[in-house]
């Protein structure tokens, strides 16, 4: 097995880490405390990126994307993971794969304005009864003509606030459901019953919305669908392993290696007792511990992305890179605030956003619990495979 890093993909990633320290932390604090991103800045350091090739990087290059696969996108995910979701999504752009599997009209309408940043998409899958069960939604539609009428209520939707278009997920065959009578259905905003009823105030990933909405017979075009009608659940699970390898693996990778090189340099530099903290065992202990968690969480995460790659199907190992990272990232910010004492839980540094913006991520894209169940159901029935 070879574990080499192309020379391209060295400096895409250097390049990228570059522009993040240099670009776009300088824009964390104001963005924590406005709970926006200043919009001239914004624009500015969004013009710079796309201008260097970096936005959309996911998506291929028919599409006007950078074409990376899996695995490279992993990672320029562990650098971009050195900054917030919010400046993330706005300045290197949160464009779904899926939007790929749109044809004809649709390309030209959603998919390459979206990749080009004129346009964002907002993903429409949770409900208030309806987290982790996915499949459970309650939101429908059925087909009046040549439109589809749609009802139901979303929350916690990304961007949902401030999207040009929603991707809902509705069921449109209750005797099916998710076997084959969910379907994805692209929303424009502005259509009548379509209403962002409010922002939901969260513990952290400031500086975007997460909106609740709800569609009161909404009537949308009867070719509006993402993928073929009835096939969206699995159009969706088809994607949300790169997603969660990407934005949960190997961001959690690069958020956490942000933590330890901070604990490092103030390990070295803070004196107590006459000297380094970083002499006393308990600390070193802490750093040891982070920097074997995240080896290990970054090979399980390169390993995966290389299998989606291979066109193979390591659902069991995407789940353990979800628990895994997700867990790990939780672990060293709060080892990162320990070796910081009182500094460590002032707003004068990072790590307090990061401790409280981590803790999500035990949460979206399947609880820690859900995958634990679904890891331990396939061990049980077919051995371990790794």
């Amino acid at each position: 097995m070879d574990f080499t890093i192309s020379d391209e993909m060295k400096m895409v990633t250097e390049a990228v880490a570059r522009f993040i320290r240099e670009k776009v932390q300088p824009l964390e604090q104001e963005t924590e405390e406005a709970a926006r991103i200043p919009p001239q800045k914004l624009a500015a350091v969004k013009a710079e990126a796309q201008a260097l090739g970096f936005y959309a990087l996911n998506m291929s290059e028919e599409a006007g994307g950078g074409g990376l696969g899996v695995l490279d996108m992993c990672l320029v995910e562990e650098q971009l993971g050195q900054t917030s979701d919010a400046l993330i999504r706005r300045i290197f752009g949160q464009v779904y794969p899926m939007l790929e599997r749109l044809e004809g009209p649709l390309r030209d309408e959603y998919l390459y304005p979206t990749v080009k940043g004129d346009k964002i998409c907002a993903m429409a899958i949770t409900e208030p009864g309806a987290g982790s069960d996915a499949a459970a939604i309650k939101t429908h539609a059925r087909l009046e003509g040549d439109e589809w009428v749609l009802n139901g209520t979303k929350h916690f939707i990304s961007d949902g606030d401030i999207a040009d278009y929603v991707i809902v997920m509705a069921v449109t065959d209750a005797e099916k459901r998710a076997r084959g009578g969910i379907s994805l259905l692209i929303v424009d905003k502005g259509r009548p019953g379509f209403t962002v009823t409010r922002n939901q105030p969260m513990m952290g990933h400031r500086g975007y919305g997460h909106a609740e909405m709800t569609f009161d017979d909404v009537r949308v075009p009867r070719g509006n669908v993402l993928g073929p009608v009835g096939e969206g659940f699995r159009v969706m699970m088809a994607n949300v392993g790169g997603i969660r390898l990407g934005h949960i693996g190997a961001r959690a990778v690069g958020m956490a290696s942000r933590v330890v090189e901070m604990m490092r340099q103030h390990a070295a530099t803070r004196r107590q007792f006459g000297q380094p903290i970083g002499d006393f065992q308990m600390v070193q202990q802490m750093i040891a511990d982070s920097a074997m968690e995240i080896f290990a969480t970054r090979m399980m995460v390169l390993n995966t992305a290389w299998e989606v790659d291979q066109g193979m199907d390591p659902r069991d190992k995407v789940s353990m890179v979800k628990v895994m990272a997700s867990e790990m990232l939780g672990r060293v910010a709060d080892r990162g605030i320990q070796v910081f004492g009182g500094y460590g839980f002032t707003r004068e540094l990072p790590l307090e956003r990061i401790y409280r913006d981590a803790r999500v991520t035990r949460i979206y894209d399947g609880t820690s619990e859900v995958h634990r169940m679904l890891i331990a159901r396939s061990v049980i029935k077919n051995g371990l495979t790794l």
